[in-house]
């Protein structure tokens, strides 16, 4: 075993025995920096507290669509947040949510999705487990697997 190895099976087993907050971090790190996204300010990674205000925005009108035109059905509430998904951050890069609130879905090189990763991105959205499994960079697993990334603008 080469000394890197085993200085990180070292390290892994020590911070699963020693419990969380054994790992040392890197102090220059922050989400985005893999990415080659600044720390903070425009283009930086949006926070947490912003995205979720922007969901909640993004689900009460479709919510309220879905109240008007369907009786308040709770799949066509989903389908509804969806296709305004899709269309919108296929067109704009954005939903209403996100414009309100100053981010915008870029793929990881700076271009618009487009609209197939915008269904991808969508789809795994509207079923949320993946946008609950996070990495460093704080993207969604949607994310990750469309190639997107939620950036301040």
């Amino acid at each position: 075993m080469s000394a890197y190895a085993s200085r990180m099976a070292r390290r892994t087993v020590g911070s699963w025995l020693q419990g969380p907050g054994s790992v040392t971090r890197d102090p220059d790190d922050f989400p985005g920096r893999r990415l080659g996204l600044p720390a903070e300010g425009r283009g930086s990674v949006a926070g947490v507290g912003r995205r979720l205000i922007a969901l909640c925005v993004d689900w009460a009108i479709a919510l309220a669509l879905s109240t008007l035109l369907f009786d308040r059905d709770q799949w066509a509430t989903l389908g509804v947040f969806a296709l305004e998904q899709t269309l919108l951050v296929g067109l704009v890069g954005a939903g209403v949510g996100h414009r309100l609130l100053g981010m915008q879905v870029v793929r990881v090189d700076g271009e618009r999705p487009g609209f197939g990763l915008a269904l991808l991105r969508a789809v795994l959205l509207s079923l949320a487990v993946p946008a609950l499994i996070w990495d460093r960079d704080q993207r969604g697993l949607h994310d990750r697997w469309s190639g997107t990334v939620l950036r301040r603008t």
